[in-house]
């Protein structure tokens, strides 16, 4: 029993839940934006199937993507990918992404106290919302998996854990998370500082699984 409470079990678990917490806040904001230029009624229709879609996703993903990171060199592949992720996590919080037309459509409340929900935002046709939010839940779906199998790959039951976790915050909890990401936006860079870690981490292992691999092959080829 004594295993499943070692000091890097647990590192690995707050990594797991930061994780979730950050992305799930994330994909509801982009959702959020997506559906923001929507009249109200077609706006809640888009965001409650986008979450559906979104939890949907992630089981999928989940279900492929730790057997996939076993193959050699999609540990290198993912980790560079969930590094891109990095990239543009920073870049969405530096340029305001938190944007808060987003979060009042995904709760639905008037968060500025304005007299009106995501008034400000662009116009759109529903077609035009459906589409970015399916683009937004693909991507981010992997990225959520991708990062939480990287942070518990050698803890099996963390991992299940946090993808149980993940479907369950993106389908309960995703406008309550979105709001706390707009109102304190530290949590979010530590969240990204966690994936950051996750993925330099991916990519350091899976170097060194790959590194014997093509030294062999160069000596072959001399």
């Amino acid at each position: 029993m004594s295993a499943y409470f070692t000091t890097e079990a647990l590192t690995a678990l707050l990594q797991v839940v930061m994780i979730d917490r950050v992305l799930a806040g994330d994909n509801a904001i982009v959702i959020g934006l997506a559906a923001a230029g929507l009249p109200k009624e077609q706006r809640a229709r888009a965001i409650f199937w986008g979450i559906v879609a979104a939890t949907l996703m992630r089981i999928g993903f989940a279900s492929v993507t730790v057997q996939l990171l076993q193959i050699l060199g999609l540990l290198l592949a993912g980790g560079v990918l969930l590094l891109w992720v990095c990239w543009k996590m920073w870049r969405d919080l530096r340029n305001g992404h938190n944007d808060l037309d987003a979060v009042e459509a995904v709760s639905d409340q008037d968060v500025d106290a304005d007299g009106q929900i995501a008034g400000h935002a662009p116009k759109k046709t529903y077609g035009q919302a459906i589409w970015q939010i399916i683009v937004a839940d693909v991507s981010m779906s992997l990225d959520n998996v991708l990062a939480v199998a990287g942070a518990a790959r050698d803890y099996p039951y963390i991992l299940i854990f946090g993808l149980a976790l993940s479907i369950a915050l993106m389908g309960f909890a995703a406008a309550f998370i979105a709001k706390l990401l707009q109102k304190h936006r530290w949590i979010a860079y530590v969240g990204l500082a966690i994936i950051l870690y996750v993925a330099l981490d991916m990519i350091y292992r899976g170097f060194m699984e790959v590194w014997p691999h093509a030294e062999r092959l160069a000596n072959l080829m001399l």
